[in-house]
Order: structure tokens, then C-alpha cells, then sequence
């Protein structure tokens, strides 16, 4: 993926080294279910926030060795923001983008207190994406999902998920589920997710002249699919798979939308709500 010296985002606050106070997630068995649950990416932050009290007065240091992830972060979200604009445009709609929130250790959004084992997430009540950078480094160790492009597409199934809010899908997803069982919630969140993997192959899809994507970087998202599908995750830290647990899809569905996407690049094609096949 080609990215250095390309043209940033202006929709970028860092507030890394903050210190916000207040909760921030995490704590004995809890920080291991959230870091399984999040690191699945895209999550409804609002069921995973405000649930241990942090050091108000702690304090986070900027690793000079992110700057050039700041840049590679910045310059995706710029070509998220000339696709979708495009796209929308040609729907006869206008795009508004996100504005992207970097930040370390833990950060408040209008959703609530997140800490750093959230990992990356929107939050739709401020339309905004979050993103503490040292994920990038968690996905390459814990997950094996390396590359550049593994890191564009953690980004853009976000962005989906605001394209999902500007369309009123998130609303919608969010207001049934309120009426449902556990388990429905979930198997409803799974095709919320899957469709926010397909819209991120269909940025890729529109993004592969003016971001130099190829063949190898599709691999690399691929492989990250594939390494944070729940079944994956789930054998990874409890030796078992749980289906009705599921929330994102697994590791096959999740690869399988995003390539459709990737194939496609027609917005309207993901219609995961209404697929009889995941």
C-alpha cells in the first residue's frame, strides 16, 4: 500500500499523552473478555465502557516511534473520505465524514470511558472514530495480522460503521436489539459487523489505484479476517467455540464479505440483513 508523502487528514485529533480521569475498562477477568470481545473490531462500545475505576491523575507518554503510524492512519482515513464522499455523491447524497480520535491508555467519548483494551471502536453518539495506535502492535503479536493494509482495513471497517450511522442502519440495529434476547442481539450484530467488513472491501475496491493496493495487500487483509473471526478468537482464549455467543461472524463469513466488497465496490450490495447465507 502506498501511503507516505500522500495527503492526510484533516479530521485527525491526537490525545495521546491526556489523561481524561474518571473509569476507564479493564480489570482482572473483565479486561480478558473485553480484549476478546473488542479486538473482533467495530463492537457497540456503550455494552463495554465505564467499568473499572482508573487513577484519575496517570498519565500516558507519546511513543516518537508512532509517528509514522499517526501518518499511515491519517492518510487512510483521507482516502476513506474521498471514496465515500464519491460514493455518496453519486447516490445524490453528501458524505460527512468522521473525525478520527488517537489517543492512549484510555479516552472519553460520548459513549463512555474507554480504556486501551477496547481497542479500536466508533462511537455513533459523537460520530467518531477511536483508535489507541499501539493496537496496530497487538494485532501483529497476538493476532499474526501484519502488513500495512491489515491496519487500513481495521480503519476502514470502522469508517463503515459510521457509513452504517449516515444511513440510519446503526440506528436501526441498535433500537432492535433492545427488544430482543441475548442471543438474537447477537446473531443480529454479526450482520451489522459483516456488512461493515463488506463496506471496508468496497473502499478497498474504489482505494486501489490512489492507494497502490495489490494483490498482497488484499492477502493481508485477508489474513487479518481471518485471525479475528469469533471462532478464531474463541479457540484462541477458551479452547472452545460458542456460536450463539458470536457477535462479528467468523473468521470465513468475515473474509468472505470483505472480498465480496472488494469485488464488487457497489455500496448497495451488502445486504447482510436480508442474506439467507452469511
Amino acid at each position: 500500500m502506498r501511503w507516505k508523502g500522500r495527503r492526510q487528514s484533516d479530521n485527525v485529533e491526537d490525545r495521546r499523552g491526556m489523561s481524561p480521569g474518571g473509569m476507564v475498562a479493564g480489570g482482572g477477568i473483565g479486561v480478558l473478555v473485553i480484549a476478546v470481545i473488542v479486538m473482533l473490531l467495530g463492537g457497540d462500545p456503550s455494552q463495554l465502557l465505564n467499568q473499572v475505576p482508573a487513577d484519575p491523575g496517570q498519565t500516558q507518554q507519546i511513543d516518537p516511534a508512532q509517528d509514522d503510524l499517526k501518518e499511515f492512519t491519517s492518510v487512510t482515513l483521507a482516502d476513506t473520505e474521498e471514496v465515500w464522499t464519491r460514493l455518496f455523491a453519486d447516490s445524490g447524497e453528501k458524505y460527512s465524514a468522521p473525525k478520527l480520535v488517537l489517543f492512549s491508555g484510555q479516552v472519553q467519548s460520548a459513549c463512555g470511558m474507554a480504556g486501551a483494551a477496547v481497542g479500536p471502536f466508533y462511537c455513533g453518539e459523537d460520530r467518531q472514530v477511536y483508535i489507541d495506535l499501539s493496537f496496530y502492535e497487538t494485532m501483529k503479536r497476538e493476532f499474526g495480522a501484519k502488513g500495512d493494509f491489515a491496519q487500513a482495513y481495521v480503519i476502514a471497517h470502522e469508517v463503515g460503521h459510521h457509513v452504517q450511522n449516515l444511513l440510519g442502519t446503526l440506528g436501526k440495529v441498535n433500537s432492535a436489539r433492545q427488544r430482543m434476547s441475548q442471543v438474537e442481539g447477537n446473531r443480529l450484530s454479526v450482520r451489522l459487523e459483516l456488512q461493515a467488513d463488506y463496506y471496508a472491501g468496497v473502499w478497498a475496491h474504489h482505494a486501489r489505484q490512489m492507494a497502490g493496493i495489490d494483490k498482497q495487500d488484499v492477502e493481508e487483509a485477508i489474513e487479518a479476517a481471518n485471525a479475528i473471526g469469533d471462532d478464531a478468537l474463541m479457540r484462541q482464549s477458551q479452547g472452545q467455540v460458542v456460536p450463539d455467543a458470536f457477535t462479528h461472524g467468523t473468521s470465513e463469513q468475515r473474509v468472505h464479505w470483505f472480498l465480496q466488497g472488494f469485488e464488487s465496490g457497489d455500496p448497495s450490495g451488502g445486504d447482510t440483513f436480508n442474506a439467507r447465507n452469511l
